[in-house]
């Protein structure tokens, strides 16, 4: 426990130094963890926004134990195919939980996203889908879902910073930057689906957005 010791102890200067918001990444494994910081800081008077930043492979029950904890869900919406999530992401069934636990998120948070005076958002749900070059039918029907099972009021951010590493290069797919053609199909099938709610990227966002981690700050530039 020594660990969460110490995170205890270190937040609540990081809060009193300025910081608004606590973002907990990838957290599922730590819930018990996540739920102990946020009473405890909720104690002392601080409640920061608390941000659950995930790839949405997490299951619903998990979720369902954070209502009135999170103020921000930020999931990712990666496959409808099952296919490529195993092929790419080693899960056969990251459809079958994203679907549901991004259910629950929009159960507790609805389509409302609060944003401050500062640009920033205070409380609700925004889901990320990254387009994958080649891949733009499993983008159509990640879409689609949200269109059809969630709402199309909900805030998307359709990205295209993909970027090839090194160890995809020779990759049919993977190993290319996605074109303006198949962002281009993404944005209009979003379009005609409904969604009016969100964000879109530039093409030269692949190398914005990329970290340098040989860089102190590798993503700062």
């Amino acid at each position: 426990m020594k660990d969460l010791e110490d995170i205890l102890l270190s937040i609540p200067v990081i809060l009193d130094d300025g910081a608004k918001s606590l973002g907990f990444v990838s957290p599922s494994h730590f819930i018990p963890h996540v739920k102990v910081i946020i009473s405890a800081l909720n104690k002392t008077g601080r409640k920061p926004v608390t941000v659950f930043n995930t790839n949405g492979y997490d299951k619903a029950e998990t979720i369902k134990q954070m209502e009135g904890l999170i103020d921000v869900y930020l999931p990712d919406f990666k496959y409808m195919d099952d296919r490529l999530a195993k092929l790419y992401s080693d899960t056969s069934d990251y459809s079958g939980y994203a679907t549901k636990a991004i259910l629950e998120m929009y159960r507790q948070k609805g389509s409302t996203l609060l944003i401050n005076d500062e640009g920033y958002a205070e409380s609700g749900l925004i889901i990320r889908h990254l387009v994958l070059p080649g891949h733009i039918d499993n983008s159509r029907a990640v879409l689609r879902f949200i269109a059809e099972e969630i709402s199309t009021n909900v805030h998307i951010s359709l990205m295209s910073q993909y970027h090839p590493t090194k160890n995809v290069l020779n990759h049919p797919n993977l190993g290319r930057y996605l074109t303006t053609d198949e962002y281009a199909e993404v944005i209009s099938e979003m379009e005609k689906l409904g969604f009016h709610k969100g964000w879109i990227q530039e093409l030269k966002s692949a190398d914005f957005y990329k970290p340098d981690f040989l860089n102190n700050h590798p993503f700062e530039r």
